[in-house]
């Protein structure tokens, strides 16, 4: 019985050591290489934020300025039209 055991426990062992070596290296990241990897994300992250500021900073200055025109050439009509007014009730009969 204690031999059989042992017979066991022993190709337990042999086949456990060929399935470590089946494997073979393990690429363990060492924890320099993390701080890199993550400096990188973090770089390109800001990037792609710049990116977004900018096209939405633009996109706002486009459409204020559209706005600011549309108002200024209404803000105008009405003057002139009010002008218009005035200049018709002020006329001699």
């Amino acid at each position: 019985m204690f031999r059989g055991k042992c017979l066991s426990i022993f190709f337990l062992s042999v086949l456990m050591t060929g399935a470590s070596f089946a494997m073979g290296p393990q690429s363990d990241q060492s924890a320099t290489q993390d701080m890199k990897d993550a400096g990188h994300a973090t770089k390109e992250a800001a990037k792609d934020t710049g990116r977004a500021t900018k096209k939405a900073a633009k996109k706002t200055g486009h459409k204020v300025k559209k706005t600011t025109k549309k108002v200024t050439h209404k803000a105008a009509h009405k003057t002139k039209e009010g002008a218009e007014k005035v200049e018709d009730k002020t006329r001699p009969n």
